[in-house]
């Protein structure tokens, strides 16, 4: 009898762990389209062996849990790629903000760009060409004005953009910082709670949602992971900062620096860390502060080496009232002043510096010129009808004024050397992106619920469940048997 009885627990054991299963089953089945779930899979316990006149026998099952399929190297590989791709795909669109910015406009009545610059210098220039023709003619003269003040004007605009794009940058990143303290301070408490409920054996949906805000996390801040004891999780930058220390976040403040925000980290400056890190926040950076200075930096040298160029070219002639400019274009002692553009803010603070920096030139550039007589069309020494020095005024479109390239090369040149970056970039992000989604094809394979998958296995513990289900029907017409002396017993 007690081998029946032993029968029996078997039996219900099966019945309890195949339900168990069933249950598992189930609960996948409820959350296949539930962000950020990782299918779960019935634990299995070998029950103790049965002896039986000196035979050892099986016990049977437990089902003892869930366990999640996950590849913690996979998610990890996956979080990290993800924060090269969301950096790239932030600093692209930057790049083609700044791009927009030099991009003729096939409508002219658009204003998303600033203008053609290119076009604007090559007209310029050529002005004085068309004035060299006929030097005393008033409507050429206006010309000149008038192509000036849209070469200024462009060159300004996109200036004024730029810093407008560094502006808005600032405000994108300081709102990533706020997004990374909420993400930290979230992880932290869900270490705590996966250390105190599993802190040997998988945490299911609680370390589902951890993996989740990681994931969240990687693509706004590049990060590294640490696994520490009792499943918990320690989270640093990828320059080693501490985020997340298991149940402690340490928050990212902001701060002004040099007109800028900067990052700080328990009062350390990182932001030139973060920037290489990886994330949104790597991306904005980086074109904060590398890809919007450098063209403004080519802008500034652009419009400094112009303004001077033109405006001592000018001074060194006569204009059609017979004035010669100062020896010094900018001077305001001597001989009157005959600038056409407003000379660029260090010539103007230090003339015997001229040069040494073109901070703000771009922006600052204007024409102050309000009187056509002024154009100097005429040499030094000659008559005002003479045309010479508008001569050399359009020599200088081929002449090597601007960091020793001609105006229109060296503008040429800035907005190649531009394009090949977002060429370059698009190329990056384009790949990186692959590797996302094959990556993420691969965890999806190990981690997603499958319907199919899950009807097989519903199928097999529902068969299991049904033959534990028959075996007690056995036992009972064995028992009854038993219990009439081995007469054959109905048994309903």
């Amino acid at each position: 009898m007690g081998t029946i009885n032993s029968a029996l627990s078997i039996a219900t054991g099966a019945l309890d762990a195949d339900q168990a299963a069933l249950n598992v089953v189930a609960n996948n089945v409820a959350n296949a389209n539930t962000t950020g779930y990782t299918e779960e899979a019935p634990d299995w316990q070998e029950n103790a062996a049965i002896d039986v006149d000196g035979t050892q026998v099986g016990g049977g099952v437990t089902e003892t849990g869930a366990t999640s399929q996950r590849d913690l190297v996979l998610e990890a590989r996956l979080d990290q790629q993800q924060q090269l791709a969301s950096a790239s795909s932030t600093r692209l669109t930057a790049l083609n903000n700044i791009q927009a910015l030099f991009t003729p406009a096939s409508d002219s009545s658009s204003s998303s760009t600033a203008g053609d610059i290119g076009s604007d210098i090559a007209n310029f220039f050529d002005s004085f060409s068309s004035l060299e023709s006929d030097p005393t003619d008033n409507s050429l003269r206006e010309q000149v004005l008038s192509s000036a003040s849209t070469l200024a004007g462009d060159i300004s605009s996109a200036a004024n953009s730029l810093n407008a794009q560094s502006a808005s940058i600032n405000q994108e990143a300081s709102g990533v910082a706020t997004q990374v303290n909420s993400l930290t301070s979230a992880i932290a408490q869900l270490n705590v709670q996966i250390q105190s409920t599993s802190p040997d054996s998988d945490a299911g949906t609680l370390e589902d949602q951890r993996q989740q805000d990681i994931s969240q996390l990687s693509q706004l801040i590049g990060i590294n992971q640490v696994t520490t004891e009792n499943n918990g999780l320690s989270i640093t930058t990828t320059s080693g900062q501490l985020l997340v220390s298991e149940g402690q976040s340490f928050e990212l403040t902001t701060g002004t620096v040099g007109g800028n925000t900067d990052f700080f980290l328990g009062g350390t400056d990182i932001t030139s860390q973060l920037a290489s890190g990886g994330g949104e926040l790597g991306g904005y950076l980086t074109a904060r502060d590398v890809d919007i200075p450098s063209a403004l930096s080519s802008l500034n040298q652009l419009a400094y080496s112009i303004s001077t160029s033109v405006n001592a070219q000018n001074n060194s002639g006569t204009d059609l009232d017979g004035n010669t400019g100062a020896a010094v274009p900018g001077s305001t002692t001597g001989a009157m002043t005959l600038d056409i553009f407003s000379p660029p803010p260090t010539y103007a603070a230090n003339e015997a510096d001229a040069g040494s920096d073109v901070t703000g030139a771009a922006a600052a550039m204007s024409v102050v010129m309000t009187d056509p007589n002024q154009i100097a069309a005429a040499g030094a020494a000659d008559g005002t009808g003479d045309n010479s020095n508008a001569g050399a005024m359009a020599g200088l479109a081929g002449q090597e004024i601007v960091d020793a390239q001609t105006p229109i090369n060296y503008y040429s040149n800035f907005v190649s050397t531009l394009g090949a970056t977002v060429s370059e970039v698009q190329t990056e992000n384009t790949a990186q992106n692959a590797s996302v989604t094959q990556l993420q094809t691969q965890n999806n394979a190990i981690s997603e619920v499958n319907l199919n998958d899950e009807a097989a296995a519903m199928s097999t513990m529902e068969n299991s469940y049904q033959a534990a289900s028959q075996v007690f029907t056995l036992l009972n017409t064995i028992m009854a048997s038993a219990l009439n002396l081995g007469e054959e017993t109905a048994v309903s």
